[in-house]
């Protein structure tokens, strides 16, 4: 997979990650005649995607789900020749209230009072609302846009209801579940902004819309196909040292190697750009952009068991509670296989409640976890056949999970430089994408969107 070897090569572009991102750039421009390599710190292709077989399971320990939106990931699955499969959600889904008690239900709505319920309504409504007078690919130019961006969205949450368990549920699909931070940390305008990049905070609040299908062999198959278009092109356990540019090109120095480009395009979260060396120095705004920008946290967890007993006590998998360690958990089995009887539960433990999980060691950490499953589905929970924690919190090269976010008051402050070049160095990943806004969709426009804008230069 590392055939190329030659120093100071020369190239039209130098794509500096093999994510999604890069390697669409990088296959669009190659296929239209430019000379591209793509420098990848990590041993493997795929970035936040990453598919693994753990104890004997296949696990999807990035990225997973396609949503019905997503035309440009299912354009890519379409083209790539991958096959889709429906998510199981077959039965009741489980809510545990702010009283602690369980209870099941069908459809989207959580099973709570009329009047948290209608709060829960209203504040949707508003939200789509405020989505439908956003442009994805510039919040700062909302209407209301400054005023949004200087207050928390729990801050927001609090101005517009006194409904508490409608607060905690309505923050839950932006904070816990997207942004994976604290609802106090992030702006109201960044909600609305992961709400606009869905087509609607309606689609957010719809497990069956947003968590769709899944791929057959996992999403990482995208990034694998691409790979297989141009591996003689792409260099793994190759991490960018420096970077040398004037308005004539670049040098890119990675492994005591050097390209010359025309071109360069930063392919990776806007938080790994400043371990770069740039010389001479992006300017100031680019920097101070960069340290405005975080990952969020998020554990995600898969837990495999002899069968997907749940189904037998006719629930889907599906369960939701603000209030639990675990604040949401799906039926994560796999596509139908004749030799698989086992089934796989994914879950998901965020912002501070994840801080103080990594407080502890594995086995209490374990067994934290399994005691708030067996809070949805009952004791056979607490005897899984296998237990995996995905790594990215640990990750070198990701340090958190999903995606970068700004913090209050930033997007406004720096949003319009967010895609602004400097010189030939270029910058794209799903973290500065509009529709599709943290998701693989959004990674597939910004290269395809990246490769169009070069080619035509």
């Amino acid at each position: 997979m590392n055939s190329m070897n030659n120093s100071d090569d020369n190239v039209d572009v130098v794509v500096v990650g093999a994510g999604v991102t890069g390697l669409t750039a990088a296959v669009r421009l190659h296929e239209a005649g430019r000379k591209v390599v793509v420098l990848e710190a990590r041993d493997r292709v795929g970035g936040r995607l990453w598919t693994e077989t753990v104890d004997g399971v296949r696990l999807e320990v990035g990225g997973q789900w396609v949503s019905p939106d997503q035309t440009a990931l299912l354009g890519m699955l379409d083209e790539l020749g991958l096959d889709t499969y429906a998510r199981h959600r077959e039965g009741e889904s489980i809510y545990i209230g702010r009283d602690g008690v369980r209870r099941t239900f069908l459809g989207e709505a959580f099973p709570v009072s009329d009047a948290t319920s209608a709060e829960m309504e209203r504040l949707t409504k508003e939200l789509d609302r405020l989505a439908a007078e956003m442009d994805p690919l510039s919040p700062w130019e909302h209407p209301d846009a400054e005023r949004l961006d200087r207050m928390s969205f729990a801050a927001w949450l609090a101005e517009q209801t006194e409904d508490e368990e409608a607060r905690d549920n309505i923050g839950l699909y932006i904070g816990p579940a997207m942004l994976t931070k604290p609802t106090h940390a992030f702006s109201a305008l960044s909600a609305v902004l992961m709400a606009a990049s869905a087509g609607g905070f309606s689609h957010l609040v719809d497990a069956d819309f947003i968590l769709d299908r899944r791929v057959v062999g996992g999403l990482q198959q995208v990034p694998l196909r691409l790979f297989e278009r141009i591996p003689d092109l792409v260099r793994l356990s190759t991490p960018v040292s420096r970077i040398d540019w004037s308005d004539d090109g670049a040098t890119v120095h990675a492994g005591g190697e050097s390209w010359q480009a025309r071109h360069v395009v930063m392919a990776v979260p806007p938080t790994l750009v400043n371990r770069v060396q740039f010389s001479p120095a992006l300017p100031p705004v680019h920097a101070q952009m960069r340290q405005h920008q975080s990952f969020g946290l998020v554990i995600k967890l898969h837990i495999t068991y002899a069968t997907p007993f749940w189904r037998a006590q006719g629930l889907s998998g599906t369960a939701f509670s603000p209030y639990a360690v675990v604040h949401e958990a799906y039926d994560n089995s796999n596509e139908d296989l004749p030799s698989e009887t086992r089934g796989t539960l994914v879950g998901f433990v965020s912002d501070e409640k994840a801080d103080a999980l990594l407080g502890l060691s594995a086995s209490a950490r374990r067994d934290k976890v399994l005691a708030s499953l067996a809070g949805y589905y009952g004791t056979e929970a607490l005897s899984p056949v296998a237990y995996y924690e995905s790594p990215w919190m640990a990750d070198e090269w990701t340090a958190g999970a999903y995606a970068t976010s700004f913090d209050i008051g930033s997007l406004t402050r720096y949003g319009k430089h967010l895609r602004q070049d400097v010189g030939p160095v270029s910058f794209a990943s799903s973290d500065i994408a509009g529709l599709g806004f943290q998701h693989v969709d959004g990674a597939i426009r910004m290269g395809s969107s990246m490769s169009e804008r070069l080619l035509s230069s």
